[in-house]
């Protein structure tokens, strides 16, 4: 068995090395300063020459986007306002145009019913002046018939009551005179 040899590499506790932590280390102060400016100058070249531009391309962009779309949404309202005033209009149009049609029908109707009611009142009138004559026809018979019966009863009664006959035109002429009377 063979043995190799044993190597150690210690390192000490110290090693050489400050116990400060790098960047608080005073000694350390100058280059970190130095590169600190380098690194915010080239950061602040970089965002002024190229990241900030966009930035506000964008901003500019966003805030010409945001007054069309006010403009666009003034100009929708104002075409909204002129159509629901033109329906407005449109409807109240309509409404009269139809009381309008109301009025003509009701008074057409209305005249229809008149001249209707006139054509039944003339039909009835000259029924009643019809029906009327026809009364005064029937009562002129019936009156000369009672004349004529009231003659003959007349002529009967007293040939009952005195056995006398009286002439035809004796009971007339009586008759006559008490239904003068």
């Amino acid at each position: 068995m063979a043995t190799t040899p044993e190597t150690t590499t210690e390192v000490g506790h110290n090693g050489g090395h400050s116990t400060v932590f790098p960047p608080f280390d005073p000694a350390t102060f100058g280059p970190q300063l130095l590169w600190l400016a380098i690194i915010f100058g080239l950061l602040y070249l970089l965002m002024s020459r190229i990241g900030l531009p966009r930035v506000e391309a964008i901003l500019e962009a966003r805030r010409a986007a945001h007054e069309g779309d006010l403009n666009e949404a003034a100009r929708l309202r104002q075409e909204t306002e002129a159509a629901i005033a033109s329906f407005e209009k449109a409807l109240a149009d309509a409404h009269a145009h139809a009381e309008d049609i109301g009025k003509q029908t009701r008074d057409r109707l209305n005249a229809e019913i008149i001249k209707k009611r006139a054509a039944f009142d003339a039909e009835l009138t000259a029924n009643l002046d019809a029906e009327e004559h026809t009364i005064a026809e029937n009562k002129a018979k019936a009156m000369s018939n009672v004349a004529e019966i009231a003659s003959e009863a007349t002529m009967a009664i007293v040939r009952q009551l005195s056995g006398i006959a009286p002439g035809a035109g004796e009971a007339a002429a009586v008759v006559g005179r008490v239904l003068k009377n």
